[in-house]
């Protein structure tokens, strides 16, 4: 009989801690853990899943250079065979419906299929860029109210909200602020960074073209306000800010590193990515930011990566509001909300706008999605959100401080992450090991290596979505993994054991990737996982 451990329910093999049984079967596969070729080698030449007629008569004129001369090498798969080979291959594909993803500064929380449900209604799943506004009066409105509601959220005076993404997003705060400054008369050319901040900032501001200097952080992680006044100058265009940092923490300075930017000439841009974390009860607005990107997925729940498209919409102040760029949703006095264009641009006071972030209007199916989020939540909903992401992260990071070193923990409560170093575990190991033994125990991994103030950092967010019990098995597995490598667990630099993959040597697979296929349909014949880093 299998028992059932501390934290109330039963390991999937033997009992907790057992290797599973070294049995070889002749197909490969371990009960639904499925061994999966790949589909060249499933596919064999010649066959196809549907009956493709012949073309007729001659090519049509100027197309014939253009034939093919031979077949593209394809793998040939039936219906069933690609269908099943695509399902399987799902299988051993990680996913947040599947479980909690950790990643702190990712903010990957669960989606509600409300949001998906109002996504799809017909007028929002099927409108195109390219209709005439009088058919897409609802879209264009759905457009206008998460406008208003993203404004109203952080104390801004409008929004941008054309941006694809986190990075996009910057890209226009920055590019307002230039264009700010040059409606001045004021040539600036550096962008102060704090050590703390986001990864795209300092390369968002030198893609700008910017000089990117950074700030230093104090011992407790936060922004070195001293040594960001000493540095503010005629020459500082703005300062970038991630708030709360990558480090889990709010900046507690930030209306101080505000009101001094402000009085040397320069703007304010914040990172808004963990605005999940103080989303309801912090308004940027009231701490002096001038631009903010917010990334729909992180605080909204709309989907993320692959799942996307992303859109990251960028509230603004007052005096950066007038450089916005097009188009963006007005409601005018027939009461009716138009898309403003360049040709409307200058009767509705904004003709110093510096131009246009992408073609079209934005991502309507992520607008659909977020507003339903922040109408289905209403303000109450909103603010226990974020108390919830930091609830979450907190009991985490106090619940692991004493088997993982906790570098901040010193400093007081955290914010939406935790964050632990590998500085306590037995030598010759390290976060990798870590990260690879929760793979074993049937998780994703935290974020690792990152931020790079911290040695060997590893970064957690579990985001309000996550229940008290499945955070009682996070803790659980993870420090279960943690105590075998303070403890010296040789068996840890093999993790993962009971993946469909071993551990890559990911320095290799990255300096040498195979991308091409190179054998014959229908005959085993890929690299060797060996070839490629793996085993």
């Amino acid at each position: 009989m299998t028992a059932v451990n501390a934290a109330g329910w039963r390991p999937a093999i033997g009992e907790a801690g057992d290797a599973p049984p070294a049995v070889a079967t002749m197909s490969g596969d371990r009960g639904l853990m499925l061994e999966e070729p790949l589909s060249f080698e499933l596919g064999a030449p010649g066959k196809c899943g549907v009956d493709l007629d012949e073309p007729e008569g001659a090519p049509v004129a100027g197309l014939a250079r253009f034939l093919r001369r031979q077949a593209p090498a394809l793998p040939g798969l039936t219906e069933p065979e690609a269908i099943r080979h695509y399902t399987r291959l799902s299988r051993q594909n990680y996913a947040i419906d599947l479980g909690p993803f950790p990643l702190g500064s990712c903010t990957m929380k669960h989606n509600p299929r409300l949001n998906e449900k109002v996504a799809r209604l017909p007028g929002f799943a099927d409108v195109h860029p390219l209709q005439p506004q009088n058919t897409v009066r609802g879209a264009l409105d759905v457009i206008n109210q998460l406008a208003h509601w993203l404004v109203t959220l952080t104390g801004m005076h409008g929004v941008a909200m054309t941006p694809k993404a986190g990075a996009h997003g910057e890209l226009c705060g920055l590019l307002c602020i230039r264009a700010a400054l040059e409606a001045r008369g004021d040539a600036r050319s550096v962008v102060l960074v704090p050590e703390s901040a986001h990864g795209t900032n300092p390369a968002t501001a030198a893609f700008a073209g910017y000089r990117v200097e950074s700030i230093p952080a104090t011992a407790d992680g936060r922004v070195d306000l001293a040594a960001l006044k000493g540095r503010l100058g005629p020459d500082v265009a703005a300062v970038m800010i991630t708030n709360p940092n990558t480090c889990g923490l709010f900046e507690r300075d930030m209306k101080a590193i505000a009101d001094a930017a402000h009085a040397a000439g320069a703007f304010v841009y914040c990172d808004g990515a963990n605005f999940n974390a103080i989303v309801g009860k912090v308004r940027p607005g009231d701490l002096g930011v001038d631009a903010m990107h917010i990334n729909l997925h992180k605080t909204f729940s709309t989907p993320h990566g692959g799942g996307g498209p992303g859109s990251g919409p960028v509230v603004l102040s007052e005096a950066l509001s007038p450089f916005g760029p097009l188009p963006f949703t007005a409601r005018t006095a027939d009461g009716v909300v138009h898309l403003v264009e360049e040709e409307d641009a200058e009767a509705m006071g904004h003709a110093q706008g510096f131009g246009r972030m992408s073609a079209f209007h934005g991502q309507m199916g992520m607008f659909t999605r977020a507003l339903a989020y922040i109408l289905s939540h209403g303000a109450d909903g909103l603010r226990q959100v974020a108390e919830d992401a930091v609830l979450n992260a907190n009991y985490v990071l106090r619940s692991c401080e004493d088997v993982l070193t906790a570098p901040f923990g010193a400093s007081g409560p955290c914010m939406h992450e935790a964050l632990f170093s590998d500085a306590g575990l037995a030598d010759h190991f390290s976060t990798l090991d870590v990260a690879k033994g929760l793979i074993d125990e049937g998780f994703h991994p935290m974020t690792v290596y990152f931020p790079l103030v911290v040695k060997g950092a590893m970064l957690i967010e579990p985001t309000e979505t996550e229940s008290r019990a499945g955070l009682d098995r996070f803790i659980a597995s993870l420090r279960s993994v943690a105590e075998r490598a303070r403890a010296g667990d040789e068996s840890l630099h093999s993790a993962p054991r009971f993946a469909p993959r071993r551990r890559l040597d990911e320095t290799l697979a990255a300096r040498k990737p195979v991308l091409v296929w190179q054998g014959t349909p229908g005959v085993p014949g890929a690299p060797a996982l060996s070839e490629i880093g793996g085993s």
